[in-house]
């Protein structure tokens, strides 16, 4: 093994080795449970008719007549074919058990096309048309079920393989339970449904913790809530599982949460899925009257809390394409646009702060609404500049404008090499753009060119990637940032720097500079043998190069060195903003053949 795969390794956690190999080891000789559970579903309907009062709250239609994937609308009413890869019309196989379906497999593609319409995102919008006065909601949602359970008998097929899979499937039938106010008098088919999810979760938990991310926390909840809600309609069983879950959802807050909020997918997009996940987490507990959770958990979600407050955009909702975006959204109650931060960000701030995140009427509002959470007065200040050193990020902000800069503090595995990556806002829109991820398995291609340096805003060395790739899911000899300064505010000017030296002695130190109307970006390279090229990521826009100034209506960028410039160019590059998308972007490339200083400064 190579020393770059033993320092990997090591990065990754000896405990979680161990954890990985267990699990590999029990599936394999048998010794894990998850290969003897067997589990019955009862007959019956699932949900009774609603019997409450009525409301009239806005609902999700995206699974009304349509067929929702990755945030995009087919109109479809039929049932879903359950086993059908919705990115390319391939069929899984349905008739094997779990645990003999392998994790990648080319002809299928990826396998989350198959994976999304059993997530059970429609649960929640047939419910909220009962609850709207719509019967013909319940009779949906009892119908869909049984199909489900039908084409999918228990622990065979891809829709049985993953843990967290099951888990989500868990929250959406809870939340929808709670909608229709079913949670304490739950149809015994309903609860044989959830009771054979936990079955298949429980044993292969420590797998979910081992990859020290979202796995984790999805499953810990889908135990907590799943195993209370047994308890609630009397069977003991649940016990186990709620204490289970408990354990879980304390550890992972403590380990996976650093103190300034940053989680450990250094992603936006995941970083939601995790503080929805606590959030219905606690919405279930607070409906319920259980226990509260330990002061340390709730000191960690707020600081998970501000820190994607401080991520989305107030105006839009949107945030900076940050790190891996799997496509995930976990709390449909809105059917507002995939991208739309704010309703988690309102959520969980009422949840967690008893304040609001923003004011006024607005679609982020509808959660409360739909879980009847009573609106605070309170709100949050507004955002100034910070510096998040746990996780490596930096927010300056002035007037119209908004800077996210990237440096490299990795405790946990990155997922893509966006070292000295800047992400830059005017007036709500996105000018500096993050690549996105588009998929991952739809080939090397594009695992490749999202995830690598060519999707940042920062210098590539000599055709290199800041980090090797050493698997479809792990980089190696994670950077390190071995130059900074901290945040420095003077009058109306805001500064930063940092750097990092990469594995062939390449360095690169980024000073950043933001006052009102200039951004100034200094960037010395030294240790290439061929060439650096600066890279900017740009919103589709009229943008024209004119020598060393580029132009649009937005702005006006203006770039200068102390060494030649060999080669300044507008270019056609790729974004995905969306999972399975992708649309062309210009990019504006500057390329440089010997060590020197580089300056960019955009007037605005």
């Amino acid at each position: 093994m190579s020393l770059v795969k033993i320092k990997t390794a090591l990065g990754l956690g000896i405990p979680n080795l161990i954890r990985v190999f267990l699990y590999q080891l029990g599936l394999k000789t048998g010794l894990n449970k998850a290969k003897a559970i067997k589990s019955d579903i009862e007959s019956g309907e699932f949900f009774t008719s609603y019997n409450g009062a009525l409301v009239n709250y806005e609902a999700n239609l995206q699974w009304i007549n349509k067929h929702t994937y990755f945030g995009i609308e087919k109109v479809n009413s039929s049932i879903p074919n359950w086993h059908k890869n919705n990115l390319n019309g391939e069929l899984a196989p349905s008739d094997r058990p779990w645990y003999l379906i392998g994790d990648f497999n080319n002809q299928l593609g990826d396998i989350k096309g198959v994976w999304e319409a059993s997530r059970f995102d429609w649960v929640i919008g047939f419910a909220q048309q009962a609850v709207s006065g719509d019967k013909g909601g319940v009779d949906k949602v009892n119908t869909w079920l049984a199909d489900w359970i039908e084409k999918n008998p228990t622990y065979n097929g891809v829709n049985w393989k993953c843990g967290q899979e099951a888990s989500i499937r868990v929250m959406h039938l809870a939340l929808a339970s709670l909608l229709l106010q079913q949670t304490q008098n739950t149809t015994p088919a309903l609860l044989s449904l959830i009771k054979a999810h936990l079955k298949r979760i429980s044993p292969t938990i420590m797998y979910a913790v081992a990859q020290d991310n979202n796995h984790g926390t999805s499953e810990a909840a889908a135990l907590y809530i799943g195993g209370s809600w047994l308890v609630l309609n009397g069977d003991e069983d649940g016990v186990k599982w709620q204490k289970q879950g408990l354990k879980w959802l304390e550890n992972r807050s403590t380990k996976l949460i650093e103190t300034d909020g940053s989680f450990s997918q250094y992603s936006t997009t995941y970083h939601r899925v995790m503080l929805d996940t606590y959030s219905l987490v606690e919405v279930w507990r607070q409906k319920h009257k259980l226990a509260d959770f330990s002061e340390r958990l709730y000191t960690k979600l707020k600081a998970a809390t501000n820190w994607l407050f401080y991520f989305t955009d107030v105006k839009t909702g949107d945030t900076p394409n940050l790190g891996a975006n799997d496509g995930a959204r976990l709390i449909p109650l809105t059917g507002t646009d995939y991208r739309d931060f704010r309703p988690s960000v309102q959520l969980a701030s009422v949840l967690f702060f008893n304040k609001i995140a923003y004011e006024g009427e607005g679609e982020f509002n509808v959660p409360l609404e739909w879980l009847a959470l009573k609106t605070p007065t309170q709100s949050f200040f507004n955002k100034t500049p910070v510096d998040f050193v746990d996780g490596g990020y930096t927010f300056l902000t002035a007037s119209n404008a908004a800077l996210y800069f990237n440096y490299p503090k990795f405790k946990f595995r990155p997922s893509q090499c966006d070292a000295l990556h800047v992400d830059f806002w005017l007036n709500g829109q996105n000018v500096f753009r993050d690549g996105g991820t588009f998929s991952y398995n739809a080939g090397q291609k594009y695992i490749d060119y999202y995830s690598g340096v060519k999707s940042h805003n920062t210098i590539e060395f000599d055709s290199h990637d800041q980090m090797p790739r050493l698997s479809r899911f792990l980089l190696g000899d994670w950077l390190k940032t071995t130059s900074k300064k901290p945040l420095e505010i003077s009058g109306d000017k805001q500064q930063v720097a940092a750097g990092y030296k990469d594995r062939f002695g390449c360095e690169h130190i980024r000073d950043i500079s933001l006052q009102p109307n200039l951004l100034t970006i200094t960037d010395r390279i030294t240790g290439f043998k061929q060439k650096a090229i600066l890279r900017y990521r740009l919103t589709p826009a009229n943008w024209k190069l004119v020598r060393n100034t580029l132009v649009s209506e937005l702005c006006r960028i203006s770039f200068s060195a102390d060494t030649s410039i060999k080669r300044i160019e507008l270019i056609t590059g790729f974004e995905s903003r969306y999972y399975y998308q992708e649309s062309e972007i210009p990019v504006l490339e500057i390329e440089v053949n010997k060590s020197g200083t580089l300056t960019t400064e955009v007037q605005f």
